[in-house]
């Protein structure tokens, strides 16, 4: 008879420890618990997004709850990236991975405590787990075989410490959807260890090859649809659901081995962003939105809530010398229906093929139709030469850092892809704009000579392909830069008709049509941008503030650019519109502050240079302005 205040129930236990934690201690004690600190309260932050609740954390120990082994598993899974994330910026000898165990079972409950055999199974599958990986029971897997798209290993039964029967055990595989389940085949890397293992019986070593080989030759057969997960409310999201398909791309994780392949799946995240949003029949979240979640462990719930989308596509990517796997699911929020999944298993040279048919699996999962036309504009890509392909994929990489260095590192890399294929396209357009930010941001010897190149290598990008957004906008910026206001607004409405899902699209329209003077005009396309673009720049902001500034609209003003700085503090920029904004409403103390922290900024600023290269049509606006910071004490 069980005593007074215990009762048994079924749930889904977790523990967890950290591999080598003596010898962590031993080297640095101090270090050790600071960092263990930190990362249990990042390990409690996971546990209570999943739904569970932490039942005991002694020292470097921690034992978990959940009602759900999918939300059990979820959350390991969920601490081990976000721990691997951690490590990579740790020595190597200073680098703490945890062991995860899972087990549903029976469990005996007194108060806030639980005990019994299915407490101490999790702690032994913990002891079984790689240091950063997770093993689970067959018991759990059993219950979440079909359900997450991870992959999972027998690695048998297990005897255990004061457990009367051997314990079935799996180990998760978080790259792949292969199972290895007891009596069936291995994956294809578990069956050339067994292959070796059997190298002395030559017949059964052929025959095991050719079974191996026919294997993989075999086209890879789709993940397993996961049943519905939580709903979202459209009510609950921040923004209103558009009527049309709405949909975020996640950043494509990185399984490579190798660290350095990140541009790769960061160019395959953009790749397919930038198919999608060349319909006007989808919206489609901006890449800068969506790479806020990368590395870091979230659900398509909240990144649906987030950004205001029906669908939500997330995948992973690893690239072994010329083997290339690509995994891809895609989830309905409102409804938490698993749409679509696939596993791909190509050679690089196919990744062109690969994308193409993501895309296009895409959009025939949210049936929306196309022309011909419509599709062959979706799966452009420009070039059908691998090396310059990844040569314009590095060379992004390094422009987004915005600093001279990598900035001339980005403009060889173009180069070089642009002798590798002479006829691509993105490659002058990408050159371009590169040069755009050598005059701009003053990385070059002479803003003149920059900005000759870059109207040659866009006007050259234009005459390869007069359909590629990215050519015209750079000759957009260019043209308002040279104050030729017209062609840059035609310019840039070419930008927003060619690709109607592009931010930096409509946020240079916006920015054309204010330097023109139609600033009533360029306000709607701001926000469009905004909206096409959550998480984005700050730069967006601190130009919708100039919008408002100039129509006399001095509150919003104040708390766009507000919003610009919490984005990013060092905007000079918003610091100046905020310090002329506060001059307008008589708040000159303020505007005092606003500008002694754009000169902290750049100490050499100055109104005369700053007058001299404001692109705006109108002398007598720019003078207000100028006049306007002059009250706020900025320097002559």
């Amino acid at each position: 008879m069980e005593k007074k205040g215990f009762h048994r129930k079924l749930t889904a236990i977790l523990s967890a420890d950290v591999a080598g934690y003596s010898r962590l201690m031993q080297d640095d004690e101090s270090a050790t618990v600071e960092t263990l600190e930190s990362y249990k309260q990042a390990f409690f932050d996971l546990i209570k997004q999943h739904r569970g609740r932490v039942v005991d954390s002694p020292g470097d120990n921690l034992l978990a709850e959940f009602a759900s082994v999918v939300d059990a598993v979820q959350c390991a899974v969920a601490v081990q990236k976000e721990f691997h994330a951690h490590n990579a910026e740790l020595p190597e000898n200073r680098r703490m991975l945890f062991r995860i165990g899972v087990n549903l079972g029976d469990v005996i409950e007194e108060g806030d405590r639980i005990y019994g055999d299915g407490v101490n199974i999790a702690a032994r599958l913990e002891s079984l787990a790689e240091p950063g990986g997770i093993c689970i029971s067959k018991t759990a897997f059993d219950h979440i075989e079909s359900k997450l798209p991870f992959g999972y290993e027998f690695i048998g039964e297990q005897t255990v410490k004061n457990i009367a029967k051997p314990v079935g055990a799996y180990k998760v595989v978080l790259e792949s959807r292969i199972t290895n389940k007891k009596g069936t085949k291995p994956a294809a890397k578990d069956s050339r260890r067994r292959i070796l293992a059997f190298s002395l019986a030559g017949v059964l070593l052929i025959l095991a090859s050719v079974a191996l080989w026919q294997f993989i030759l075999r086209p890879a057969t789709a993940p397993q649809a996961t049943p519905p997960t939580e709903k979202v409310d459209p009510k609950q999201m921040a923004f209103p659901l558009p009527e049309k398909p709405s949909i975020a791309v996640l950043p494509f994780v990185n399984m490579s081995e190798d660290k350095s392949q990140e541009y790769f799946s960061d160019g395959l995240t953009e790749d397919i962003i930038t198919a999608l949003s060349m319909t006007p029949k989808l919206f489609v979240i901006a890449r800068n939105s969506t790479s806020v979640y990368k590395g870091k462990p979230v659900n398509v719930q909240q990144v649906s809530r987030e950004l205001g989308v029906r669908y939500v596509l997330e995948g992973s990517v690893r690239r072994a010398d010329d083997q290339l796997r690509i995994t891809v699911q895609l989830v309905d929020a409102t409804t938490g229906n698993h749409l679509w999944a696939e596993r791909y298993d190509r050679r690089m040279k196919d990744i062109f093929a690969v994308q193409d048919e993501i895309t296009m699996k895409i959009i025939n999962a949210l049936e929306v139709k196309l022309t011909k036309g419509e599709q062959a504009r979706l799966t452009e890509i420009g070039t059908t030469n691998l090396e310059a392909y990844l040569k314009v994929l590095q060379g992004i990489e390094y422009y987004n850092r915005t600093n001279r260095a990598d900035n001339t590192t980005a403009i060889e890399l173009f180069k070089e892809a642009i002798a590798l294929d002479p006829d691509y396209a993105m490659a002058y357009a990408r050159l371009a704009w590169a040069y755009v930010d050598e005059a701009w941001l003053g990385f070059g010897k002479s803003p003149e000579e920059s900005i000759r190149k870059a109207i040659e290598a866009a006007q050259k990008a234009v005459s390869l392909n007069d359909s590629l957004p990215w050519a015209h906008h750079t000759l957009s910026g260019i043209y308002t830069y040279k104050k030729e206001h017209q062609q840059a607004i035609s310019e840039a409405q070419n930008v927003v008709s060619l690709n109607p899902n592009w931010a930096e699209g409509y946020l240079g329209l916006g920015n054309r049509l204010l330097f023109a003077g139609r600033t009533e005009e360029a306000i709607p396309n701001l926000k469009m941008a905004i909206r096409l673009d959550p998480f984005g720049p700050s730069y967006y902001f601190h130009l919708l503030g100039m919008a408002y500034r100039e129509l006399g609209r001095y509150e919003e003003a104040i708390a766009a650019c507000q919003e610009a700085i919490r984005r990013q503090p060092n905007n000079q920029f918003a610091h100046l519109i905020l310090a002329a904004t506060y001059i307008m409403v008589g708040r000159e103390a303020d505007a005092h502050v606003e500008a002694a922290e754009l000169l902290k900024i750049n100490p050499k600023f100055s109104l005369q240079r700053f007058a001299k290269v404001r692109p705006h049509i109108d002398p007598e606006n720019t003078a207000r302005l100028v006049d306007a910071l002059r009250k706020a004490r900025l320097p002559e």
